[in-house]
């Protein structure tokens, strides 16, 4: 599971890294979630799409990824992803304490 953030977005996918191919992704430029929302450079979108990217990945068949943050602090808007699709039923390690 990758994640990049902007000062305005949050996306994420999940790719299986032998077939290099993109499993699920779910992210804040998706036109219904700008549709539902007003900005998506904050912790509650990044918990929508950490909710969205869980179900997608399920419906796929996935249980369990790695989390590659790349590089960005465990805090804020990539907490409250990883938080929400771990609470969604995937399986991406212990919630740090």
């Amino acid at each position: 599971m990758c994640v990049f953030r902007s000062s305005r977005h949050i996306s994420v996918q999940i790719v299986d890294d032998s077939q290099g191919k993109t499993l699920a992704s779910a992210s804040t430029y998706e036109k219904d979630f700008r549709e539902s929302n007003a900005n998506g450079g904050n912790v509650a979108a990044a918990a929508i799409v950490g909710k969205k990217i869980a179900e997608r990945a399920l419906a796929a068949g996935v249980t369990a990824v790695a989390f590659d943050r790349k590089g960005y602090q465990y805090h804020g808007r990539v907490q409250a992803l990883a938080d929400a699709a771990r609470d969604a039923g995937l399986d991406i390690g212990a919630k740090a304490e």
